[in-house]
């Protein structure tokens, strides 16, 4: 189960109240204010995690709620300040904060962005334990019969969105092998079948060089045309190729749905430019899949008349044909586009 979207509510503890009370040892029948403080509530915290790759552990504990601190005792006893509750997340996390239902005219509001390992943010800030009536006595005010109560905690409603942080974004229509490319260049094992939409959320895999160097390439779900207005979701897949540094546009050379690989070319463009006109801004190269089918040649042929300026990767992914030329171009458009 792939979870890329989910809503949350957060509270922060609660502070603890601070504690009216005097001092009643031996021989001091009547001593001063010795109420403790209380102690502080615990934040909720968002880490950001690079071994986590979706959202799925939020989508069951959709409650962030952190410990209250303990109220302050006689003797001057502080309260134990509360725990934080941290809460694990993946790298390319955004966080909006969902105002409330009736504050009027309000958008969401993006919070942070967390993008590298190990990075924090304070979601919601425990509320100051209250201060025992020892910190209220004065020379004219000697027995305070009053302390303080703790603060509240942060609390709110907030939506998680993962983007997929990756080097390459494979983008095609449905059946055009892209599930076929990623198993082919990397250990990944995507489900693989002769039918459309057979991915249903997105997938990573690791691309690994001679000399150590490795590429995270990510596989969004198929696109249809209207893909930027969320037909087919859309958005829901088309967000995930935004942090990409290069795009491969993968087309079915063969044509064997009945489209013909030229204008699968235009219309993704189109469909990449409507979304987020900087899509096609980036680095893209495009991969003539199926070589090995018997129309595929002509198809090719065609597509080059068609579009002479642009330089294509003749593959077939299912019988490795052409993967190492394509591996070679992806390296050396992506150390470009650093």
């Amino acid at each position: 189960m792939f979870v890329d979207e989910v809503k949350i509510y957060a509270r922060a503890g609660h502070g603890g109240k601070g504690c009216v009370a005097f001092l009643r040892e031996a021989h001091r029948p009547k001593g001063g204010p010795s109420g403790g403080n209380g102690g502080r509530g615990g934040s909720v915290i968002l880490e950001a995690d690079h071994d986590l790759n979706n959202l799925i552990a939020q989508f069951y504990a959709p409650r962030l709620i952190a410990q209250s601190g303990d109220h302050g005792m006689g003797k001057g006893m502080d309260g134990h300040a509360g725990s934080d509750l941290v809460a694990k997340v993946p790298c390319g996390t955004l966080v909006w904060h969902i105002p409330a239902p009736d504050a009027f005219n309000q958008d969401d509001e993006l919070l942070v962005d967390l993008t590298e390992p190990g990075q924090r943010f304070v979601l919601c800030r425990g509320g100051r334990g209250g201060l025992g009536n020892r910190n209220f006595s004065t020379s004219t005010r000697q027995a305070p019969r009053f302390a303080q109560p703790g603060e509240p905690g942060e609390e709110g409603e907030f939506q998680l969105e993962l983007r997929l942080m990756a080097d390459v974004g494979l983008v095609g229509f449905p059946n055009a092998g892209k599930s076929t490319l990623l198993k082919a260049i990397s250990r990944a094992q995507p489900k693989i079948a002769p039918y459309p939409f057979t991915t249903l959320h997105p997938q990573v895999g690791i691309v690994e060089y001679p000399d150590c160097v490795r590429l995270t390439v990510c596989d969004v779900p198929g696109l249809i045309e209207g893909a930027h207005r969320n037909v087919g979701l859309g958005h829901a897949f088309l967000r995930h190729i935004k942090r990409c540094k290069i795009l491969i546009l993968l087309l079915d050379m063969a044509g064997i749905d009945g489209r013909l690989p030229w204008d699968d070319y235009h219309q993704l463009l189109h469909e990449l430019e409507l979304y987020d006109p900087a899509l096609i801004a980036r680095p893209l190269l495009v991969a003539a899949n199926k070589m090995d089918e018997p129309a595929a040649s002509e198809n090719l042929e065609e597509f080059k008349r068609r579009i002479p300026s642009l330089r294509v990767l003749g593959i077939a992914a299912a019988f490795d044909q052409g993967i190492d030329l394509l591996k070679e171009e992806m390296r050396r458009t992506t150390d470009a586009a650093r």
